[in-house]
């Protein structure tokens, strides 16, 4: 048995109860990235955990932190190579041991995925394999990829099935274990006997909005104006997803530069930068005149509390004016699939 297992066990902490202590560890805006990724009922309980989260012993926060450190790099090892990579990287550096209580406590992700023999397949390779398929097959494949490895296939079909791809992916929910293995079997493929009984989750907005972050400006335009045409809704609902104020961060100076002269308003400014990172502040801080910093700065300590949809309000109007002028290519923003972006 590890030491950090020891030294929880003697202290009796409960799994709830690690959680806090990692939070209360991290501090509040890592714990606050956290808690967006956690559903109401979850925060809830876990913020009623650290309000009677007194006192932190040192040999428990340190144990609870070693844990989580070791449950991360575990499954970035199973990301990269799969299960057996991960066990044969952890038993030489932790040992047998330790390596089986690791990937014990991982539990669920030690269950093969759906499609993973794909996933270490090269994106040409999976082109050839399924661009023949029905488009809900592609979207269902595509769905279980990483999302760079996707956008490098959905770049790569047909301009008028890239859309349709797209949409699929959108509106898939939940699907069933025996759907997925009689799409592995037509394929010709092994299904994993770790493969879960249980509903898989793939797909969805989320899952779009990932890839379309990835293609090229030039697949995402064309699969966005067709998804405006066919549902405008779903459409509205990726755009608000694919460019978060936060994202302001990639940004050049002179980017920023050109969406504040576009936007001079420095209250609604300063209500959006109230729940802004500090590397977001600073950068916009550094790419305005000092008169402006201080005004917008003083505007900032003097607004006080603000409620949440004011703040949202005034960061998703800045991201609209983002989005117009990237349209109207005087600004870049930053994509993972490259592309001929130029300023005019």
């Amino acid at each position: 048995m590890s030491d950090n297992v020891a030294v929880m066990e003697k202290l009796q902490i409960s799994g709830r109860e690690k959680a806090a202590i990692l939070l209360v560890t991290l501090g509040p805006e890592k714990s606050a990235a956290l808690f967006k990724h956690l559903k109401e009922d979850e925060i809830e309980a876990l913020t009623l955990q650290i309000a009677n989260t007194s006192i932190i012993l040192p040999q428990a926060r340190e144990a609870v932190l070693m844990e989580f450190y070791d449950i991360c790099l575990a499954q970035q090892y199973i990301t990269e190579g799969g299960i057996n990579y991960a066990k044969t990287i952890l038993e030489r550096s932790v040992g047998e041991e330790k390596a089986f209580e690791i990937l014990q406590k991982l539990g669920g992700s030690l269950k093969a995925k759906p499609f993973d023999f794909i996933r270490r397949t090269d994106a040409s390779q999976i082109l050839n394999f399924i661009q023949s398929e029905h488009p809900q097959t592609i979207a269902l494949i595509l769905s279980y990829l990483k999302p760079n490895q996707a956008a490098q296939v959905i770049v790569e079909l047909a301009p008028e099935r890239q859309a349709e791809v797209a949409r699929r992916i959108a509106q898939m929910d939940r699907t069933s274990p025996d759907v997925i293995k009689e799409i592995e079997k037509a394929l010709e493929r092994k299904l994993s006997a770790l493969l879960t009984e249980d509903y898989t989750q793939a797909g969805g907005v989320d899952a779009v909005v990932d890839i379309l972050n990835e293609v090229d400006r030039t697949t995402e335009k064309n699969i966005m104006e067709t998804l405006e045409n066919e549902d405008i809704d779903l459409a509205e609902e990726i755009k608000r997803k694919m460019f978060v104020f936060e994202d302001l961060v990639i940004l050049s100076g002179r980017d920023i530069q050109r969406l504040y002269r576009e936007t001079p308003d420095t209250r609604e400014w300063a209500v959006a930068l109230k729940s802004a990172s500090d590397e977001l502040r600073q950068l916009v801080f550094s790419n305005v005149s000092k008169r402006l910093a201080a005004m917008l700065q003083e505007e900032i300590d003097i607004l006080g509390p603000t409620r949440r949809s004011d703040v949202e309000e005034a960061q998703q109007k800045i991201v609209n004016i983002v989005r117009k002028l990237q349209d109207q290519n005087e600004i870049i923003v930053a994509r993972g699939g490259g592309g001929d972006d130029v300023i005019v």
